[in-house]
């Protein structure tokens, strides 16, 4: 299991919020599983949620599987599909995409290719999903210093 991201700390206790990890599989096994629906589960199918592997196809298919019927159990409904990328952007360690260069630019940060090559396929989802979303833009700063892009402020 990896571990959570230091820029979540304030919500993966909780599990109120869906964290990277659990968004990555989702984006994995093709659910667009809503923050609505999320909340829905219990704290213990959160944390499985958390925990369950999903990497190989028989793990992606049990996964999705299994979240489904706990979103149908506790909703009535599925959780909708969400389509599989063949080659996902975070798989890919010699282009930085181009919204995160955007976000970055934005801050006056540069992230060379060999730097994007350093960081594990969690962390670069972290950053694509970071620079894409409006409202977690404030993670995007954080995210970066936390995997060594560029220093981190002394408080």
């Amino acid at each position: 299991m990896e571990p959570f991201f230091q820029f979540e700390s304030d919500f993966v206790e909780s599990l109120r919020c869906i964290p990277m990890q659990v968004r990555f599989k989702l984006d994995t096994c093709g659910v667009k599983l809503k923050l609505t629906q999320w909340h829905q589960l219990s704290q213990a199918e959160r944390q499985q949620l958390v925990t369950l592997a999903c990497s190989t196809p028989a793990e992606i298919e049990c996964y999705r599987a299994t979240l489904q019927s706990w979103v149908q159990n506790r909703t009535g409904t599925m959780a909708p599909p969400l389509p599989i990328e063949a080659s996902p952007a975070w798989l890919n360690k010699t282009t930085v995409p181009e919204s995160v260069q955007a976000r970055a630019t934005a801050l006056a940060i540069a992230i060379t290719p060999s730097q994007w090559a350093t960081l594990t396929p969690l962390q670069r989802f972290a950053l694509i999903k970071l620079s894409h979303s409006e409202h977690e833009n404030s993670n995007f700063l954080p995210a970066l210093q936390e995997f060594g892009l560029i220093p981190k402020k002394e408080p």
